[in-house]
Parts: structure tokens; C-alpha cells; sequence
């Protein structure tokens, strides 16, 4: 049997073969005119648990290390921020202010996000700590995440820091989406309002945004089964 996105790409080969031959006087009836293709489930975005996200972070690096502070950082910001992954690597010294940061989405759009305390410290101590000897390999960058060399830290070498830390803790299936799925569900388990989620994620349409309600819903439902006298078998 086909999946659902298979079949509704075959159904509109069919239709459109059958509008071509009726438009073309080849055939006097279209017999897939009424034919619909199937509903596709809407795929939910993963996020993982709080608890998950603190086992990824703590596990950067060994303790004091350059690149060590380097990566939690960089993994504060992606989850602190729900940055996508080329926006953090995006980011200059100048786009940091007290505590939040300027980042540059797609479109050319640009935000401002908060910093949380977890994420202003996790960048300070790599800032002060840190960057200043990473620089001092390289020509001089104004970017924020730097590689081994002095350069700006690229998205594939981002992907790097993250699948280490992931592999460290144990953790499978978990790239920069992941941690920004885990961002906006979170924020919405929490309380916080859609619309306000969608600017922080940088969504031009709280369409887009409105997929991560879903999540939510789901875990409310599990959580009612469990608990609600009359939800229970």
C-alpha cells in the first residue's frame, strides 16, 4: 500500500492526465473529476524533554576546555533562543546587547530575541574565557562561534558540536530543528501565547507556528487520560 503522500502524488497524475484528455476532446467525460486524494497527517515537530535538554548541554565537552565553552554556548543559544542553526552561526559580537540578540532569518528578516540567564552565561564565560584565543588563530572575525582555526564556525561544523554532545549523552535522533521544536513547545507548555512564540521564532504566518499547538494538545490529552476520574476506563 502506498503512503499517504504517495498516493495523493498519483491521484493528481491521474486527474491531470483525465483534465488533459477532456480538455483536448480526447474523452467526453472525466472520471476522476470527483476523485479527492487522501488527507495527509500532519507531521508533528519532535521535542524533547527538559530533562533531555539539560543531559545535551552538560554534555559540551570536558570541563574548562576552550571549544567546551565554545559549544554550550552555542547550544544555550540554539535552545535558549530557538535560533535556527545558520542564525546562530550568523550572529556578531555587535548583535549581542545586555540580554538579547539580533538575528537575521530567512528573507532578510530580522528579529530580536531575550536572552535567558542560562544562555547570557553560558556566553559570557565563552566570550571572556575563550574567544579571545580562538581569535587569535585566525585574521579576525567579527563573528560570535568560532572554529579551532579563528574562523566563523560554519553550520556543518555546528551540526558537528551538537551531534558530539548528543553522542555523549546518549541521546539519538537530535539535530538544531530539535532543539528549536523543543523551544516552541516548551514555551507554549508553559503558558506562553502563540502569537508571541511565532515572533520569536521568526514564522512570517502563525500558521506555520500553529503546528506546534498540536504538540501540546496531544500532551494535554495524555495527561487528562491519566488523570481525570472520568477519562479513565
Amino acid at each position: 500500500a502506498l503512503v499517504a503522500s504517495s498516493a495523493a502524488r498519483a491521484v493528481s497524475a491521474v486527474r491531470g492526465l483525465h483534465r488533459f484528455a477532456l480538455r483536448e476532446g480526447v474523452t467526453a467525460h472525466d472520471p476522476a473529476h470527483e476523485v479527492r486524494p487522501p488527507r495527509q497527517l500532519r507531521r508533528l515537530p519532535k521535542a524533547i524533554a527538559v530533562d533531555e535538554v539539560e543531559r545535551l548541554i552538560a554534555a559540551s565537552g570536558p570541563d574548562g576546555a576552550p571549544l567546551t565553552l565554545r559549544n554550550r554556548a552555542l547550544l544555550e543559544v540554539l535552545y535558549g533562543t530557538g535560533a535556527r542553526i545558520s542564525e546562530a552561526v550568523g550572529l556578531a559580537v555587535d548583535d549581542l546587547e545586555d540580554d538579547q540578540a539580533r538575528l537575521r532569518g530567512k528573507g532578510g528578516r530580522t528579529r530580536v530575541v531575550p536572552l535567558g540567564r542560562y544562555a547570557r552565561s553560558a556566553l559570557d564565560a565563552y566570550l571572556v574565557r575563550a574567544r579571545p584565543g580562538l581569535l587569535a588563530h585566525g585574521r579576525g572575525t567579527p563573528a560570535v562561534f568560532l572554529n579551532a582555526r579563528g574562523g566563523r564556525l560554519t553550520r556543518q561544523g555546528a551540526w558537528e558540536v551538537l551531534q558530539a554532545a548528543a553522542e555523549r549523552a546518549g541521546l539519538a535522533g537530535i539535530s538544531p530543528h530539535v532543539l528549536r521544536h523543543s523551544f516552541a513547545t516548551h514555551l507554549l507548555d508553559g503558558g506562553a501565547d502563540v502569537r508571541v512564540v511565532q515572533e520569536l521564532l521568526g514564522h512570517a504566518s502563525v500558521t506555520t507556528t500553529q503546528v506546534y499547538t498540536l504538540v501540546t494538545v496531544d500532551r494535554l490529552r495524555e495527561v487528562y487520560a491519566a488523570a481525570h476520574p472520568r477519562a479513565r476506563q
